[in-house]
């Protein structure tokens, strides 16, 4: 009964697992490194400023990340829309984690949020 498959799109893997109790298991994971080493490189390139400083780069975080805090907000795996979440929610949540050293490989610019 071990029929796996397999997709990738980009940087995203999907495995789907057959389960004899659970039906079939979906396993999503990110190649982050790539996104990770190109934040590292914006946030030594400048201050992250526009030339006419109307705009600040802030951080790239891939999509399965704020999948993780919306699960960890609704307290409920099965609950991940990042997009459905009120934007004050969405605020705190980037505001409480992006100014924490924890996740300081997502920013890309210096400075807290």
């Amino acid at each position: 009964m071990k029929n796996r498959s397999k997709e990738t799109e980009g940087l995203i893997t999907d495995t789907f697992e057959p389960h004899e109790n659970k039906g079939v298991i979906h396993h999503r994971s990110v190649n982050h490194k790539p996104i990770l080493d190109h934040n590292k490189k914006l946030y030594t390139q400048n201050d992250g400023y526009s030339p006419g400083k109307s705009l600040k780069r802030v951080a790239s975080i891939p999509t399965i990340v704020l999948e993780i805090w919306t699960k960890e907000y609704h307290k409920d795996q099965n609950n991940s829309n990042w997009f459905a979440l009120p934007k004050q929610v969405q605020n705190k949540i980037l505001r409480t984690k992006l100014n924490s050293s924890e996740y300081r490989y997502f920013r890309t610019a210096p400075g807290n949020i």
